[in-house]
């Protein structure tokens, strides 16, 4: 006899984990499909490449789904300070003390905190999980949506897509996207440095793409541990990701700015930039959330904190659904979660676009105009204090 349940989660990563483990607190009864088991985690394991910048509106969806405290004692790092600057003169600095707050974030691992969710998935009796697994097909009809896995069929209310930028359900749910390949690629670097664990994270602008750098948790033979992101043209890129550690470590040294100290390169990756957006959020009984429904220019390390926002949503509006008496599986009443989310994550997407093309620009007036633009931010007290706290989502 075939499975019912009242959602299908397809995919198992941070949002969708998430996402499932929200709706079970609601009652409501979970199926979740993901390809890959979740690798163990140790705390002397080497750091995970992936690395996310979590916002404190996240860290409190985290600390309502009880995952929290697990994530806590694996590895993470507070930072309470953001710095970001294109010349020395422009430099700007915004901190946690000014929005009344302990912290602006965290540093995570993406591995790690998808396994302090799937953790807290299998003490859920409201969630059933089917991985390693995947989605083959599915059908809708006026009741339910029926999905046809690899060896089984189960069927639920509701379908959501929380499997990627490439997402196959939403391909087949036929929901195309609109976006484009930037002209640059990311390359992330782990490394080792001389300077001990540090409560700031920064990032310089360059015309070819900004340097970053995001502190981690421990001490190395070094010092400390920290995650680099260089930007930069495709062709750049793919010879920075041909060389040596040690080569590659005397380039870092060459182009990123002195405060970030002597470093010894631990691991490296790169991936190309791109924006996709759903052309819509939902079909029927279908809903995309995370990257299926929109990625973004991972400038300003907005990408998995929308994510989680999308998550929030829909359990809100599920929530009340329920609590005012409806059925709070009709494709009219799932309507309202894009009309919660899709303005505001389009004006997050067009605000990275704005800030990356702004520091892309080569002309002198250009870069006058934009370090003009730090300085008053610098001064500017209120209104930068609110910036902040909206990027921090409270």
């Amino acid at each position: 006899m075939m499975k019912n349940f009242d959602c299908i989660v397809v995919g198992g990563g941070m949002i969708g984990s998430a996402c499932a483990l929200s709706l079970a607190n609601l009652g409501l009864k979970i199926a979740i499909v993901e390809v890959k088991p979740c690798k163990p985690y140790e705390k002397q394991s080497p750091f995970d490449l992936r690395v996310s910048a979590i916002s404190i509106a996240t860290q409190q969806l985290l600390e309502q789904l009880e995952v929290w405290a697990s994530l806590t004692q694996k590895r993470l790092c507070p930072y309470a300070r953001l710095g970001v600057w294109e010349t020395e003169l422009s430099y700007t600095e915004f901190d946690a003390e000014s929005i009344k707050q302990p912290v602006l974030g965290h540093i995570v691992e993406n591995r790690a905190l998808q396994l302090s969710l799937w953790e807290s998935i299998e003490r859920n009796h409201n969630i059933t999980s089917f991985c390693p697994n995947s989605l083959l097909s599915f059908q809708q009809n006026a009741e339910n949506v029926i999905v046809d896995l690899e060896n089984e069929s189960i069927t639920a209310k509701l379908l959501i897509a929380a499997d990627g930028a490439n997402s196959k359900v939403r391909a087949l749910a036929n929901i195309g996207v609109t976006g484009w390949d930037y002209s640059q690629s990311a390359m992330l670097i782990d490394v080792e440095t001389k300077l001990l664990q540090q409560d700031i994270t920064w990032q310089q602008f360059y015309p070819t793409g900004p340097v970053a750098m995001l502190p981690l948790s421990g001490r190395s033979g070094l010092g400390g541990y920290a995650s680099l992101v260089w930007y930069h043209q495709k062709s750049e890129i793919k010879r920075l990701s041909s060389l040596s550690h040690d080569d590659l470590s005397v380039a870092i040294m060459e182009h990123f700015p002195k405060r970030l100290g002597k470093i010894k390169v631990v691991d490296k990756a790169s991936f190309p930039l791109s924006r996709k957006h759903a052309n819509t959020y939902q079909n029927k009984r279908v809903i995309l959330l995370g990257d299926a429904a929109h990625t973004i220019n991972p400038m300003a390390g907005q990408g998995v904190n929308i994510g989680f926002k999308d998550v929030k949503a829909l359990q809100h509006i599920i929530a009340e659904a329920i609590g005012n008496g409806e059925t709070w599986s009709e494709p009219k009443t799932l309507a309202r979660y894009e009309k919660q989310r899709r303005t505001d994550n389009l004006l997050m997407m067009t605000a990275m676009d704005a800030l990356y093309n702004s520091f892309s620009h080569p002309s002198t007036l250009a870069k006058i105009t934009r370090n003009v633009g730090l300085i008053l931010a610098n001064r500017s007290g209120i209104i930068k204090s609110k910036a902040l706290a909206y990027a921090c989502g409270i």
